[in-house]
């Protein structure tokens, strides 16, 4: 994380010893159904159309009734897409719907 912590609903994820952009990390979850934003972090070596960053908001989630399990299962889909895409795409995708069933939209 970028800060100590947050006291707000969004997460600036610093990516630069995970050998990925926020660019390409936020296409990858797009295609796993999850939602994020590329973003700039302090002092950002990357353009902002590439960034360094990744940006993730609660709001959703919480507004689902995602509770701390769903919140951890989240960030290792995450970390997955980011460290593994091409061998967990499918198994991140499954996991995604099986959650969202769980925590219908109403």
């Amino acid at each position: 994380l970028v800060s100590g912590g947050t006291d707000n609903h969004l997460i600036l994820i610093d990516l630069q010893n995970m050998n990925i952009t926020g660019k390409d990390l936020e296409k990858r979850l797009d295609a796993v159904y999850i939602t994020a934003n590329k973003n700039a972090i302090p002092n950002d070596p990357q353009s902002a159309f590439v960034t360094s960053g990744l940006r993730v908001g609660t709001p959703a989630v919480t507004t689902r009734g995602f509770g701390a399990p769903e919140m951890l299962r989240i960030a290792e889909f995450i970390w997955q897409a980011a460290t593994d895409f091409d061998n967990k795409a499918n198994d991140i995708r499954r996991n995604v719907r099986d959650i969202c069933a769980n925590f219908p939209i109403y």
